[in-house]
């Protein structure tokens, strides 16, 4: 009878996650527990040129945000988003939502319109409480260059949101908020937050949750719960309610004060292209820049 020889045992280091949710994080997480988090449905990703890829263009076009794409979680809210996320290679969850349909274009402030937009609240409470801080995009905001240089790496500072015109004073809560955009640690206060500003869904018919927030910050909501919060100056973080005036220090472009996504895209198109004309100016030529009107989404709101 032959000696058998015993092979040393092979150790495997193998991380159990909760749910889905959980392994999704974790795939698209910064080492500091940090995503970046956009939320599409069909209406955003069907067409020759659909929203969601004009959105990639920011980053794959944008100074310094090439890299951030591995950090970005796609937020699928119907099966035909999701499987787009999934032939991108992006970093993909399928939201799970009861049953209610929100498959098609949510015209701006249309009962499903709310709806959705509380849909996303709640779950992004919910990942504030498995203790991830994120950056939560809309994917009509371009990202030309990385925010996180522009924005405070300060750890006391519980929320950066940014504003549809800034009033000049970063500490400022009379600044008009825009939910499309903001980064928020995970931390009691912000979980404190996130809840109290969901409970308001029932009490608040006709109200989409921007609205909701921006009259908790009203009452005194914020200091209430001992929230530091910075509102975010539109030099930097711009939109179409009211544009940057130096394209040489812009970071993102929202295509907000817009009523429809094919105007949205059409106007966000234009941006790229002046983007691209920027990138290709002479310092001295960059002076006199100046973006293309977005005539779409003004004339949005005719009909």
């Amino acid at each position: 009878m032959r000696n058998s020889v015993c092979e040393p045992s092979k150790t495997f280091n193998m991380t159990v996650y909760s749910d889905k949710l959980d392994k999704a994080l974790a795939g698209a997480s910064m080492e500091n527990k940090t995503v970046i988090i956009a939320i599409v449905n069909k209406a955003y990703v069907e067409g020759n040129k659909p929203m969601l890829d004009i959105f990639l263009d920011g980053f794959w076009l944008g100074e310094g945000t090439e890299d951030l794409i591995k950090h970005l979680l796609i937020v699928a809210m119907d099966q035909t988003s999701y499987r787009r996320c999934k032939f991108l290679g992006l970093h993909c969850y399928k939201l799970q939502t009861d049953g209610v349909d929100f498959v098609g274009e949510k015209l701006y402030m249309s009962k499903d319109f709310i709806n959705m937009m509380w849909q996303r609240t709640g779950f992004l409470g919910d990942v504030l409480k498995r203790g991830y801080s994120f950056i939560f995009t809309d994917t009509d905001v371009l990202w030309l260059r990385n925010p996180f240089a522009n924005l405070s790496h300060n750890k006391s500072i519980d929320l950066q949101i940014s504003t549809d015109s800034f009033n000049g004073d970063q500490w400022s809560e009379a600044n008009p908020i825009n939910t499309g955009f903001y980064m928020i640690r995970s931390n009691n206060k912000t979980i404190a937050l996130l809840d109290k500003w969901y409970a308001k869904k029932d009490n608040s018919t006709g109200l989409k949750e921007q609205d909701v927030l921006q009259n908790l910050i009203h009452e005194g909501g914020f200091r209430d719960l001992g929230l530091k919060v910075r509102f975010l100056d539109t030099v930097y973080f711009s939109g179409f309610c009211q544009n940057s005036k130096d394209v040489r220090t812009v970071v993102t472009v929202h295509s907000n004060c817009c009523r429809r996504i094919s105007a949205k895209m059409a106007d966000l198109t234009a941006v790229i292209h002046d983007w691209k004309r920027f990138m290709s100016l002479t310092a001295n030529q960059t002076l006199r820049f100046q973006w293309t009107p977005h005539d779409n989404c003004r004339d949005s709101w005719l009909n």
